[in-house]
């Protein structure tokens, strides 16, 4: 199996280590690069092509919002988690409307990360727990969306999704890229 090739995104050399060591001991990851800020994690995402970033939020020279934006307008493609001490629900829509395709909260255990990167690597949307719980007092979500939602939130695949409620994985697919949508997120994985 190749393995998904991560680019890390941190202005803290600590964090980074501590994320490239968590990854190298998990099977099927290989870091293979490091950036301390927006502007450079734009440079080694055009050079290196990574299957995923791990992006921070706040970082000096070019923040991890902006270099997200970046990032997808050059590379549509791209798979951008954002990794941030907040949890503020303005930055987790606004990196949804930026492209991210996941949003994790630094306190999170080392499965939880695993688990994203592989998700979104699939073309899955991931969504953790606090993503979930900000959503699903969104209005704009139908019962069935929050059942969805509900069901994702508890690290549920598509599949597992699917069974659970009794429909299509296209129709899980549908309805996640439908709750991304109501939050004017552009591009879904």
């Amino acid at each position: 199996m190749t393995p998904i090739r991560v680019l890390l995104a941190d202005d803290h050399a600590l964090f980074r280590r501590g994320v490239a060591s968590l990854l190298a001991a998990e099977s099927g990851f290989e870091v293979i690069g490091e950036a301390v800020d927006g502007q450079q994690a734009l440079e080694m995402a055009r050079e290196l092509m990574p299957d995923v970033i791990l992006m921070d939020v706040s970082m000096p020279v070019m923040d991890g919002l902006a270099a997200t934006r970046r990032i997808k307008a050059e590379m549509p493609y791209a798979r951008i988690v954002i990794l941030t001490v907040s949890d503020g629900e303005r930055s987790l829509f606004e990196a949804l409307h930026c492209g991210a395709s996941g949003y994790l909260p630094k306190k999170i255990e080392a499965q939880v990360l695993y688990g994203t990167l592989r998700a979104v690597v699939k073309g899955e949307a991931p969504v953790s727990r606090l993503m979930a719980e900000r959503l699903l007092h969104a209005p704009e979500l139908t019962v069935r969306e929050r059942e969805v939602l509900e069901q994702v939130a508890q690290g549920r695949s598509n599949e597992e999704v699917a069974a659970a409620l009794a429909i299509a994985e296209s129709t899980v697919k549908d309805h996640l890229k439908s709750i991304l949508d109501s939050l004017h997120h552009e591009n879904r994985l």
